[in-house]
């Protein structure tokens, strides 16, 4: 699906606001509300709008750590990261997984309310992962950015 300007506008305010009206969308991107709404459908139904969802301040929820793990496995069979991948959706703790290249296989980012519940969710949930050869753990000390996708009109 190609977007023109008219849709990478839309996507930009939904991103900023998504619960903006249809009317108040459509005079910001320079639509009338029925094209607006059918682009909104169409990028729905084509998967570039996935879902829309509300961010949540972990520490106001008792969730005030996050822990970047990162982990190799010591096998790579396609099984073996399908399954790691299938334990990994099971732990709500696990917020963002990757798999990556480089040094370790994945990147694994995790809320936690403190130090002694990343203990226990290692001891509990983590290691009982089959297949774990090796995992390094760094605690966030402070989010420096977090952002939307920068959708930007080609030049």
């Amino acid at each position: 699906m190609k977007l023109d300007k008219f849709d990478l506008a839309i996507l930009k305010a939904l991103q900023q606001d998504a619960r903006i009206s249809l009317q108040e969308l459509s005079s910001q991107v320079g639509l009338t509300s029925s094209p607006c709404w059918s682009r909104i459908k169409r990028m729905e139904d084509d998967g570039v709008i996935e879902g829309y969802s509300v961010r949540v301040n972990a520490a106001k929820v008792g969730l005030a750590d996050t822990v970047i793990v990162q982990v190799t496995l010591d096998n790579h069979s396609d099984e073996a990261l399908f399954e790691f991948g299938r334990a990994l959706e099971q732990i709500p703790e696990v917020l963002e997984a990757f798999l990556v290249s480089g040094d370790y296989d994945y990147y694994v980012r995790i809320a936690v309310a403190d130090t002694r519940d990343y203990e226990r969710l290692l001891r509990e949930r983590l290691y009982k992962i089959p297949g774990i050869r090796h995992s390094k753990s760094s605690f966030v000390l402070r989010q420096l950015k977090q952002s939307q996708l920068p959708l930007r009109w080609p030049n």
